[in-house]
């Protein structure tokens, strides 16, 4: 889309690098639970699907970013509030170098997300991309 704008680019960009870290880390679990020795192994099958599920959904709303979607906005917004209280956690945890990679993460999702020029191509006067218009393709 060659009207996108540079935050909307960069909100997709963070909400991807999101979804493949939660991705990787779900696939981690899975790998770690069929060759290892898991303590629960109903736990940790569940956390490997919740991060594998996370992850290409998170992907989804990446790709729905970068195409301008409406909807995409909202997934993004709701997920950069919920890292909030894991980089806190990282934080109290001795973990402060993930902690502040991810509270950098956070706000430079959020702040792209809530920015003006995102907010006019995904809601505004801004012309939609490859012709949709009312939600329908071509012409009206």
């Amino acid at each position: 889309m060659p009207n996108r704008p540079l935050t909307l680019t960069a909100a997709a960009a963070v909400v991807a690098l999101e979804g493949l870290t939660a991705l990787l880390l779900g696939g981690y679990v899975a790998v770690e639970t069929v060759i290892g020795e898991p303590s629960d192994t109903m736990s940790s099958i569940f956390v490997a699907g919740f991060g594998l599920l996370v992850g290409a959904v998170l992907l989804r709303v990446a790709w729905g970013l970068l195409r301008a979607e409406k909807w995409t906005r909202s997934p993004g917004v709701l997920t950069q509030i919920f890292m909030i209280p894991v980089a806190v956690t990282l934080f109290q945890s001795g973990q402060a170098l993930l902690g502040a990679v991810l509270t950098a993460a956070v706000v430079a999702g959020l702040v792209c997300l809530l920015s003006p020029p995102t907010t006019r191509i995904l809601y505004g006067d801004a012309a939609p991309p490859d012709g949709v218009q009312d939600g329908r393709r071509g012409g009206a």
